[in-house]
């Protein structure tokens, strides 16, 4: 299959259209992608610590009628080597098939990290099995995987900036992927749950083009993150008609019931979530800015207006 500019990818990525999917409009580019990488199967670690498994969810339940189906690429087309949910090893079978399979393809691997890194105590609190007689905490496994994988995938929030764990007083130190791996490129693709489209689109990405693809100020890729909620809000016309909603399951703009729209760099409304069944607004909630570094403390209350520092005044831009 010819590959197509990274200029073009970048435009399908971010969609020209409102619910049309990555693997809709690259499912025959992800399929070549991930078959020709390497001349084989791309390995792939995948570690979780103080995390809800949401992300996870999240990309397992991502469906797309005529397109390659979300199992045949991570079981089939990739080499997942390791992923403690859909696994069938446990135990010291599975810890020593994970670390000897990041020291085979040392530089060939990507590890993808969901959930954040508890720091406090070297880790103590959040242990992911036992080597040689000795607990392996989350914190040890990044930063020994990691130092290992040609390329570092923080998927969702809580592995990209710490999340809902991380929230005060965050007992157990929790932080996210970059802060353990200061010295490594690591691409965050935030969201709570992670959106399956920007990782697909990522990986695809980085597969293709042998490269990182363009990040903002947050590490997260611009063709998924370069526009915030309230540029392309469904409810975008009642804000600047100044129609607010003045109780939740009100039409109108949620500005006032603390929708964080205008502060939140987040594609949603192109896409939606469970397939573009829904998203956020579109199900009467204000945005919580849940792919910003801070989400949730920085962002609370949520159903509340913005503090005066950080209001959106209520201009055309």
């Amino acid at each position: 299959m010819k590959r197509i500019s990274r200029r073009e990818f970048v435009r399908l990525c971010a969609g020209s259209a409102a619910g049309v999917s990555v693997l809709s409009l690259l499912g025959p580019y992800i399929a070549s992608a991930f078959g020709q990488a390497a001349e084989g199967k791309p390995v792939v670690l995948w570690l979780q610590g103080a995390s809800c498994t949401g992300c996870s969810v999240s990309l397992l339940n991502s469906v797309e009628p005529g397109s390659p189906t979300i199992d045949k690429l991570l079981l089939d087309v990739i080499a997942l080597k390791y992923h403690h949910n859909v696994m069938a090893a446990s135990g010291q079978l599975a810890m020593d098939h994970l670390f000897d399979t990041a020291e085979t393809n040392k530089g060939k691997f990507f590890l993808v990290v969901e959930g954040g890194v508890p720091a406090k105590d070297d880790g103590y609190y959040c242990t992911i099995g036992d080597k040689n007689g000795k607990h392996i905490t989350m914190l040890n496994a990044v930063r020994e995987i990691g130092g290992k994988a040609a390329a570092v995938i923080a998927a969702g929030t809580c592995a990209a900036y710490g999340g809902i764990p991380a929230g005060g007083p965050n007992p157990t130190g929790v932080v996210g992927v970059k802060q353990i791996l200061s010295a490594k490129p690591v691409i965050n693709i935030p969201n709570c749950p992670m959106h399956p489209d920007a990782f697909l689109g990522t990986v695809t990405y980085v597969l293709t083009y042998g490269d990182i693809p363009a990040l903002d100020a947050h590490g997260r890729p611009t063709m998924f993150y370069g526009r915030t909620v309230h540029d392309n809000c469904i409810r975008r016309s009642d804000f600047f008609a100044e129609r607010f909603a003045q109780k939740l399951g009100d039409p109108g703009c949620l500005y006032l019931l603390g929708c964080k729209g205008p502060l939140a760099y987040s594609d949603c409304a192109n896409r939606g979530w469970n397939n573009n069944t829904s998203w956020c607004v579109k199900a009467g909630a204000p945005c919580m800015a849940c792919a910003e570094p801070g989400f949730p403390d920085a962002f609370s209350p949520f159903y509340g207006r913005m503090p005066l520092n950080l209001d959106f005044e209520l201009v055309a831009k």
